[in-house]
């Protein structure tokens, strides 16, 4: 029997989701969540075979935690249920394996449903990588796989083979290279040394030591990093439009 997660803000769509499965000795729901981020949570939980989820929702959205999940050992199948058909090809981007228009068909969700048993976990693996913007960060630490807001994070540093994500208090080792981090965090960073992202959000201001040594002064922070000589026109430029 196929484990099944419902991810829909709409609780009306979850039902008649689960009214169609219900029908079925093949399928079994397991939970169910209304964004992103519980999808995350729900799906670390119950380990379910596949996902039915909505793309747009409040906070994080379907494609974003659709990435998320396809960095987890043995992700789950997702299959997106939307009344858009305009997010078909970057559905696909982040390895769904099914798209299924709103309102959703029964004949449509079970031919899903029956490409998702049909392909294993090493095919699912072997899907291009995403791109997606992302708002948050899942990183492994001591106690799994923790999520982690971009809004929490002041900056990203990196040393030799490793980046640290610095939130408040805490430093977060992380996979991801700043490379790859700059293709997918959007505007919210911005690079002021080859290895250094900084929140334009936590910029105070820009300094000078006593040898002329350009700085950035973060806020609430006892932080001080050093910007490069070829990066610091473009870290004025940013500073200049906050």
């Amino acid at each position: 029997m196929n484990r099944i997660l419902l991810i829909d803000d709409e609780k009306l769509a979850r039902d008649r989701l689960r009214r169609m499965l219900d029908a079925s000795t093949e399928y079994q729901v397991v939970a169910e969540a209304e964004n992103g981020v519980a999808a995350i949570e729900q799906t670390l939980e119950h380990r379910p075979d596949v996902l039915l989820m909505d793309i747009r929702m409040p906070g994080m959205d379907g494609l974003e935690a659709a990435q998320h999940i396809a960095h987890m050992d043995n992700p789950p199948a997702v299959i997106f249920c939307t009344a858009y058909d305009e997010y078909a090809i970057n559905a696909f981007e982040v390895q769904a394996i099914g798209y299924v228009l709103k309102p959703v068909r029964k004949q449509q969700l079970f031919d899903a449903l029956k490409r998702a048993r049909q392909l294993s976990q090493r095919q699912l693996s072997t899907f291009a990588e995403p791109e997606v913007e992302k708002t948050h960060l899942s990183i492994k630490t001591g106690a799994g796989i923790e999520l982690v807001a971009l809004v929490d994070i002041s900056h990203f540093m990196a040393d030799q083979k490793y980046v640290t994500a610095f939130c408040g208090q805490r430093e977060l080792i992380i996979d991801e290279s700043l490379k790859q981090l700059e293709q997918v965090i959007g505007n919210s960073f911005v690079r002021i040394h080859r290895n250094c992202l900084v929140a334009t959000d936590c910029i105070e201001a820009l300094v000078r030591n006593k040898s002329g040594q350009s700085h950035i002064k973060l806020k609430n922070s006892e932080h001080i990093l050093a910007i490069s000589r070829r990066h610091l026109s473009a870290v004025k430029q940013r500073i200049n439009t906050l």
